[in-house]
């Protein structure tokens, strides 16, 4: 059976490349890609994760699970991780978890009952100790947010920072008053993106207002709701910072159903036609694409050299990106403000 290094030695690159070119790295040349990819269809090479998995009786494959497939952010991981897998000769099962903590465990454990061999999911639950016995025979990569009662590698977003940055450029533009619009506040990345939000507030000197703070939006129509509620108060917010894409999209055609669509308003998470709206949304960026890359490429660590010492726990960066919806113009240095796909990127953190 052919090897990596075998592989390697063909199209004339380190095996380390070619491990970045099945782990599809955006870094890699098309020519090199290219090359190792003829190089991999010539010698029938097939992964060793694969291969192990053969001989041991296990399936090929992986299982993904998450709140909701059909969250864009959610969405948009799954299809990297897919790419990579198949890459990998491995096929993926993907399964929606819901936001019950009860239902959890029951989703997951069907899916580990697959006997797949490695498992990327969003902790829902506010334990997953349940998963320490698979862990001797599945690897385990927890995304979005960090598990608990349980070590495993985890792929998280600067959730805090990136809830400080998107409050403080409102702030910056003169408003006082900052609606927040979100989950359940037991889930980790609504808690810390709160925590954020506070921070940005009190740095500010100003002082949060638990009354325009809506949580427990579990769907797009519970944050339409929210919205509307929050833009009736005798002192409405002048501006609404949205903690995740889902809320975003029930915020955006609630204030326009109010005609307040003149609400300065800034998304924690893009997703498909943000950028197209009038006016097109500014957003936190959490780039879903890398995470899924950085859980794929974790998995298959792991599935490869499980006795490898690797840092638990990775936080990805994000970045504001700005449009229009925030009620400001672009910075100086931006694409002009009356190109359509005109926005500024700005780190956060």
């Amino acid at each position: 059976m052919s090897t990596m290094r075998d592989v390697a030695a063909l199209a004339g690159v380190s095996a380390k490349t070619v491990s970045r070119v099945m782990n599809n790295d955006r870094y890699v040349s098309e020519d090199v890609r290219r090359r190792v990819e003829s190089a991999i269809r010539e010698l029938k090479y097939v992964p060793n994760t694969v291969a192990r998995t053969f001989r041991s009786g296990r399936d090929a494959a992986i299982g993904i699970a998450v709140p909701d497939i059909s969250d864009p952010f959610f969405a948009t991981v799954t299809h990297t991780v897919e790419q990579i897998a198949r890459r990998h000769g491995v096929a993926v099962f993907v399964t929606s978890l819901g936001n019950d903590e009860a239902a959890e465990r029951a989703g997951v454990e069907a899916l580990l009952g697959r006997q797949i061999a490695g498992l990327i999911s969003t902790p829902i639950a506010r334990d997953q100790s349940y998963l320490k016995p698979w862990q001797s025979r599945t690897a385990v990569v927890f995304i979005d947010r960090a598990p608990t009662k349980i070590t495993a590698d985890s792929v998280v977003e600067d959730d805090l920072g990136g809830a400080y940055t998107a409050t403080t450029h409102l702030l910056d533009h003169g408003h006082r008053r900052i609606g927040f619009i979100g989950d359940a506040p037991s889930i980790t990345t609504t808690a810390r993106r709160l925590d954020g939000y506070r921070a940005a507030l009190a740095d500010a000197g100003v002082e949060p207002d638990a009354g325009i703070i809506e949580l427990g939006a579990a769907s797009a129509a519970d944050a339409g709701a929210a919205a509307v509620r929050l833009l009736g108060l005798p002192e409405a917010p002048t501006a609404v910072f949205s903690s995740n894409a889902r809320c975003s999209i029930g915020v955006v055609p609630a204030l326009q159903s109010i005609g307040r669509a003149d609400t300065a308003l800034i998304s924690f998470g893009d997703f498909p036609l943000a950028e197209a709206l009038r006016p097109a949304l500014t957003v936190v960026d959490q780039d879903p694409v890398s995470v899924g890359r950085a859980a794929a490429t974790r998995l298959f660590e792991r599935l490869e050299s499980p006795d490898r010492r690797l840092k638990r726990k990775i936080v990805l960066p994000v970045s504001l990106v700005i449009r229009e919806s925030c009620g400001t113009s672009l910075t100086a240095g931006a694409a002009p403000a009356d190109d359509p796909g005109a926005r500024a990127r700005v780190p956060c953190g």
